[in-house]
């Protein structure tokens, strides 16, 4: 496989995963055949590792239905791992298209505070502008000032233009002007951020709703994509929100962030296969060229640890 600066990105920001799943799995094999105790050990260390129990699961279907008279070492696991989380991944690894007419492509983009969501939005920009298609923001979230301040230091160092308010502001009249701003001066993609608090609910669900209603009445097709960005620090957590955001919000495909700084990015595998959902994209770094669509077969190498 090609050593691009991607895949080195890819492989050392899922070291901890690979490696913590090398510790679940460590002395488990034997150079007999497989018995039922050590068929349920392997499951239980892949889901300990993140995995899920339906990856687990068929893990330890496939050694059970084969032939391991002689057992199996590490590296047959790894293997196996990896066969199995490619063919979960191959259906939702799908890039964000910009197929909107008319334009602008408008993407909402959702997700917990403090989910890396305002710096995906600005990685999602960069990954649009190397595309050459124009981009605009809106800053969304006027719940918090901290959030405006941060997206405008964001569009002027990537240089988009940028719709924001006061906080405490109208995030739907927000929308309103940009996408009015967008259309006029031929913009192609429009991201727009919005309020990450869950604790009350209806209230979030009312404000994406105030949303969608002034976006319907410029464009019936818009929004285009509700993205929802995951920290996969929080490991399980981030299916509970994807859960949660599923129902107030209407997602329609993810990102997960921070996998670089976690031994948990097995979750990337559990949500796709609990919700097989697009997943657009994935974090491995904190500079700009750190989120980047995936290729499945590199990825599930990467979660395995059979590329080095």
């Amino acid at each position: 496989m090609s050593e691009t600066p991607w895949h080195k990105k890819l492989i050392g920001g899922f070291k901890r995963t690979s490696d913590k799943l090398g510790e679940n799995l460590t002395g488990l094999f034997t150079k007999s055949a497989l018995d039922e105790d050590t068929l349920d050990e392997i499951e239980e260390a892949l889901i300990v590792s993140d995995l899920g129990p339906g990856m687990a699961g068929r893990v330890r279907e496939r050694l059970a239905d084969g032939r391991y008279e002689r057992g199996i070492d590490e590296a047959g696991i790894r293997q196996l791992v990896a066969e199995e989380v490619e063919k979960v991944l191959a259906p939702v690894a799908r890039p964000l298209e910009v197929e909107a007419f008319p334009r602008p492509q408008v993407i909402l983009v959702i997700g917990v505070n403090g989910s890396g969501k305002t710096t995906t939005i600005a990685k999602l920009a960069h990954l649009f502008l190397e595309q050459d298609y124009g981009v605009m923001l809106a800053a969304g979230d006027t719940f918090r000032a901290a959030a405006i301040g941060q997206l405008k230091v964001w569009a002027e160092r990537i240089g988009v233009p940028i719709v924001s308010g006061p906080e405490g502001g109208d995030s739907a009249g927000i929308v309103w002007d940009a996408v009015k701003q967008a259309t006029a001066t031929g913009i192609d993609v429009l991201i727009v951020d919005t309020a990450g608090r869950l604790q009350n609910k209806r209230e979030l669900m009312d404000e994406l709703a105030k949303i969608r209603r002034v976006l319907g009445r410029l464009n019936p097709a818009a929004p285009h994509d509700v993205v929802l960005v995951l920290d996969a620090t929080t490991g399980q957590n981030a299916l509970s929100q994807i859960e949660i955001f599923k129902e107030v919000a209407g997602v329609t495909g993810l990102v997960m962030t921070k996998l670089d700084g976690t031994a948990r990015g097995g979750v990337l595998v559990a949500a796709a296969e609990k919700f097989g959902l697009p997943i657009h994209a994935i974090g491995v770094g904190e500079t700009l060229d750190d989120l980047r669509p995936f290729d499945p077969k590199e990825l599930a190498g990467a979660i395995a640890g059979t590329e080095r």
